[in-house]
């Protein structure tokens, strides 16, 4: 019966190294600014309107006003999803 042929196993290559990938950071310094803002506007729209018993600051909305301002609090938290 014939040998089978013994194979040469090839040395070890290590993996080709990996080069580092560049990771672009866009300039989100407006995030923070805005996020600020819109929550204090929401704020103050809600507390201007407790304050002056709803009067103000429209009138004709009533307890839309209160819509209005956590609106302005809920689009700071949107823009905050923003920040990094």
């Amino acid at each position: 019966m014939p040998k089978s042929r013994i194979r040469k196993k090839a040395g070890f290559t290590p993996p080709p190294a990996k080069q580092a990938t560049n990771i672009k950071l866009t300039n989100r310094s407006w995030v923070a600014p805005v996020m600020l803002a819109l929550f204090f506007i929401g704020l103050a729209w809600i507390v201007l309107f407790y304050v002056t018993e709803g009067s103000l600051p429209i009138d004709a909305l009533g307890n839309g006003n209160i819509i209005v301002g956590f609106g302005f609090i809920a689009g700071g938290f949107a823009v905050s999803t923003q920040w990094k």
